[in-house]
């Protein structure tokens, strides 16, 4: 008689691990499906958990999971700028810049539900969500540049190239990740660069952290 295969162990998920793992379900069909699409019971058979389950840790429904699940991105998004003020300046955004590719590269379905906008779902609040992300990567490159009081056409340079940067992202998982990922970090650094460039033409600020910055080796 062939002896029975053991039934796997059960193990009791914690508060914070039922959470996580409930959230990184809700972003995997937030980042393929419009909020407005997705069901609770999508987001129970995703996690493989039953309705009832979701609702006792979200009892908000599906507008909280959704902007429960977006600031679980984004909090762990805005880490990736934290960068030593040490070095030159260049370099620290290339570390940055790789952790940020990392982000995208390792939770794919989290940057996606992230970025993507226009649904009914969206509130104030998940917008504010988004917004947050890039004030603070703003924020940092500007401390990393040592500018304390960026002008307006310094700003609307950086605010640029952090659309740049999130335009890129998204454009690359849609190309199975191609270029490599240090490629593609070296070509976002050398825009901004030559983004620099650009407006340092029109704007003595601009002009005189350019030229910092190539003296900065």
């Amino acid at each position: 008689m062939t002896p029975t295969a053991p039934t796997p162990a059960y193990r009791r998920l914690s508060v914070e691990e039922r959470r996580s793992q409930l959230l990184n379900a809700a972003l995997s069909l937030f980042a393929h499906r419009a909020p407005e699409d997705v069901s609770l019971d999508d987001v129970a058979e995703a996690a493989g958990v039953s309705r009832p389950l979701v609702y006792r840790y979200f009892p908000g429904g599906k507008q909280q999971l959704y902007e429960a699940a977006l600031r679980s991105a984004a909090d762990e998004l805005r880490h990736c700028f934290d960068e030593p003020r040490e070095g030159p300046r260049l370099p620290r955004l290339s570390r940055a810049l790789d952790r940020y590719l990392t982000f995208v590269d390792e939770h794919d379905a989290g940057f996606s539900a992230l970025l993507q906008g226009g649904s009914v779902v969206e509130t104030s609040r998940t917008t504010a969500t988004v917004d947050g992300v890039r004030r603070a990567a703003a924020e940092h490159i500007f401390q990393h540049l040592d500018v304390t009081e960026p002008g307006p056409r310094l700003r609307m340079t950086v605010r640029m190239w952090i659309t740049a940067v999130e335009a890129s992202s998204l454009i690359w998982l849609d190309e199975d990740k191609e270029p490599p990922a240090a490629d593609l970090r070296d070509w976002l650094v050398e825009q901004f660069v030559a983004m620099l460039s650009v407006t340092a033409r029109r704007d003595p600020q601009t002009d005189a952290l350019v030229r910092a910055l190539a003296e900065d080796v």
